[in-house]
């Protein structure tokens, strides 16, 4: 099981860089003023803030599984949006409810995503938008992949646990071909990329100590010598400047259709 319980340390982990791509990602579906937006599994509230900032939506509501992430999202989004603990295939909201669903580094994360993308189009009225992204785990999501790299090397036998293996829809043709299987229309894909820099080794490193997350987790289930090595492997691996500043690189897959009409 992934944890994912408390909304602060994720935020340091990698909320603050959905935050980035969540812009990105509403000028893509350039949609109208005035529609009812869902955020399934709404996190620590960034997708739904961003839709409130940007979108001009008539009233935005957020599903989460959590409740340490609710309590969170629930402080920055206080009377501006509706929140509900609930998950992507038991969305407590009835038949066409809203027009539009998104999901912001979610759906990877859900045991049947199938079932997720049909309650989807139960919520959402004909002709609405379905959208998500998710992180390329397997590609340019370089503040994990130089991770799990060095972890590669100091224990062969978690390579189970990178995301890049344990989430293959993170790919644009698998996410293609799971919103085509369940019926969408105009189903289209585009990559957002965005920078992460980070000041120095120690503001890359410290959000891997939070717990938060696979690789977080795997970080802080070691003791505190083999921790060590890891940190300095993966210190090795980073383009650290001369000023000590780290620039990297994150790439989400987004996607988006439309629910289709009688």
């Amino acid at each position: 099981m992934d944890p994912w319980q408390h909304g602060d340390a994720y935020e340091n982990y990698v909320g603050r860089w959905s935050r980035l791509v969540a812009p990105e990602f509403l000028a893509w579906l350039g949609l109208p003023p005035g529609r009812r937006w869902l955020d399934v599994g709404c996190g620590t509230g960034a997708l739904s803030t961003t839709i409130l900032e940007l979108a001009s939506p008539a009233s935005v509501h957020g599903v989460e599984p959590s409740e340490g992430f609710l309590e969170t999202a629930r402080r920055t989004l206080e009377g501006r949006a509706v929140l509900q603990r609930g998950g992507a295939d038991d969305i407590p909201l009835g038949d066409a409810a809203v027009d539009v669903v998104v999901s912001g580094l979610v759906l990877n994360f859900v045991p049947d995503p199938a079932a997720a993308l049909a309650e989807a189009r139960r919520v959402t009225t004909a002709g609405g938008t379905i959208a998500a992204y998710v992180w390329e785990y397997a590609g340019r999501m370089d503040l994990m992949r130089h991770f799990w790299e060095a972890v590669a090397e100091l224990d062969p036998g978690a390579e189970s646990l990178d995301e890049a293996a344990r989430f293959p829809l993170a790919r644009p043709e698998a996410l293609s071909a799971l919103f085509a299987s369940a019926s969408l229309e105009g189903v289209d894909v585009t990559a957002i990329d965005i920078r992460t820099p980070f000041a120095g080794f120690d503001d890359y490193w410290r959000p891997f100590l939070g717990g938060q997350g696979v690789a977080p987790a795997y970080a802080m289930s070691l003791d505190e010598p083999t921790r060590a090595r890891l940190r300095e492997l993966v210190r090795d691996r980073l383009p650290i400047s001369a000023d000590g500043s780290i620039d990297l690189l994150a790439r989400a897959w987004a996607v988006r259709a439309t629910a289709p009409k009688p």
